[in-house]
């Protein structure tokens, strides 16, 4: 990743802020996306490394594809996107669901991803190539109780994975779903605190760190991604596990 230019959503804390930390140690310049200012340029600073902190709500479509053309201008183009910005709320069985909530959890985990997919692909592919990951969730692939909003946007977010990887592969995009599976997060707390669905039964212990699927996604950058494109790599694979050197 040396000299790349790595731009992580939702960079502020957890996956996104443990993944802007693992790109940078492999030499990569992050530019840090959130919508807080404060928090990301303090991230910045502690990474150094020439890292930008871009204070941008990704469920703003201009304000993504100007972030992104900011980058490209500064940075000298982009080479990795990670749409990592995620809400779990509403939690909220779907006759109780506020709208205007379950609407911005569309905005912000589908249509945020739609804008910096739409913002990035024709800058990678005027420099011949980059990799975008999408972290996506089982819960794209499976239902749970008082996650309508977070299930319907993550799986409609795998399917836009998909089909960028089916549309842009040929010219040189490497497009990926990452799924982590529990990470120990602030979204875990809040979901413990619902008291809904089997997921907040969960032990937290058995939660992985926050840096196991930034490490699986530097991982995804490299080779051992190219057996993965237009595919979702899940990290509660023993064999992906072993393959990114998590476990012996």
């Amino acid at each position: 990743m040396q000299g790349k230019v790595v731009a992580i959503t939702g960079a502020s804390r957890g996956i996104g802020a443990a993944t802007a930390r693992v790109f940078a140690d492999a030499g990569a310049r992050v530019v840090l996306l959130a919508r807080s200012e404060a928090e990301i340029t303090a991230l910045a600073t502690e990474i150094g490394r020439d890292a930008l902190a871009i204070a941008c709500d990704v469920a703003d479509g201009p304000a993504v594809a100007a972030a992104i053309a900011r980058i490209a201008a500064e940075c000298g183009g982009l080479d990795v996107l990670i749409g990592n910005a995620g809400v779990i709320e509403p939690i909220a069985r779907i006759g109780d669901a506020s709208p205007d909530a379950w609407s911005r959890a569309i905005d912000i985990n589908l249509k945020g991803v739609f804008y910096g997919m739409r913002a990035a692909i024709p800058v990678m592919r005027a420099l011949g190539g980059g990799t975008i990951i999408t972290v996506s969730s089982g819960a794209a692939h499976g239902p749970m109780e008082g996650w309508s909003a977070y299930c319907a946007a993550k799986a409609g977010a795998a399917m836009l994975t998909r089909a960028a990887h089916l549309e842009e592969g040929g010219n040189g995009l490497r497009i990926m779903g990452m799924s982590p599976g529990t990470v120990a997060t602030e979204m875990q707390v809040k979901i413990k605190a619902s008291g809904i669905n089997p997921v907040s039964q969960l032990d937290p212990s058995v939660h992985i760190p926050a840096d196991w699927p930034a490490r699986l996604m530097l991982w995804m950058c490299g080779p051992g991604g190219d057996d993965w494109l237009g595919q979702e790599v899940s990290l509660r694979d023993a064999a992906v596990r072993r393959a990114v050197g998590l476990v012996a």
